[in-house]
């Protein structure tokens, strides 16, 4: 991989608290790294702390959104940013320190044999710290649930730590994907696969967030619910694109 073909998209709402640590985190990790902040209007001043960043740094871009639209919005911006300025490797990645920017080299040497490299929480036995039993239960079901459903042979098809080809993102019509959440990570996956390209899960160790509050709600997981039987169908009759 030569220098700069490396984009790590962050959507961030009210994470001013993690980005002062965690930007040079990822900086750190391969000089060809570049860092996308998908901001949607934070009241903390989010945005502002990227801005004031970017004009130190040319490897730290910002994409400013008027309100609160939801995750799969912010990748969607992100990833047509990702094709339009080149780059060959898109990340997804959570700023609040759940995705630990150590794993990022283990990511890039497996993209080298694959078209989507996935951090599981599942691969190798359950490997998530700090969550409570009840929400460790509904993503483990919900990974369960989707395998059975979709046929997705992957054990996280949930999680939010990935590197696309930027192949993959050209396959897949962004513009007919308006889901969130873990549907929206489900929707990209089931996608890719049906497509034929490569996915590969290297196991990672999720950490919940120790600051700011999580986004997760009853909505999103009703979401994911629907979304695999939409697909499923969708795949079946020809409708998928």
């Amino acid at each position: 991989m030569s220098d700069r073909e490396k984009l790590i998209i962050i959507p961030t709402y009210n994470e001013l608290e993690n980005l002062p640590r965690l930007i040079p985190e990822v900086l750190s990790k391969d000089e060809g790294i570049d860092i996308l902040i998908v901001d949607d209007n934070s009241p903390d001043g989010t945005a502002e702390f990227v801005e004031n960043e970017r004009k130190k740094n040319e490897r730290i871009h910002l994409i400013k959104r008027s309100s609160k639209q939801g995750l799969g919005t912010a990748y969607i911006i992100g990833f047509k940013y990702a094709l339009q300025n080149g780059y060959k490797f898109i990340f997804e990645m959570d700023a609040d320190f759940s995705h630990d920017p150590k794993e990022i080299p283990s990511f890039l040497k497996e993209i080298n044999s694959s078209d989507v490299v996935l951090g599981s929480r599942y691969k190798n036995g359950v490997n998530v710290i700090n969550w409570p039993m009840s929400r460790l239960l509904l993503s483990w079901f919900a990974n369960f649930y989707t395998r059975i459903i979709t046929g997705l042979p992957i054990h996280d098809a949930t999680g939010g730590y990935k590197c696309f080809r930027r192949e993959v993102l050209e396959a897949i019509d962004l513009d007919r994907v308006k889901s969130n959440g873990y549907a929206f990570q489900i929707e990209m996956n089931f996608k890719a696969w049906k497509k034929g390209f490569k996915l590969e899960e290297i196991p990672i160790i999720f950490v919940d967030r120790v600051k700011g509050k999580s986004k997760m709600s009853k909505k999103i997981v009703r979401e994911a619910v629907t979304m695999v039987w939409k697909l499923r169908f969708k795949s079946i009759f020809g409708m998928l694109k």
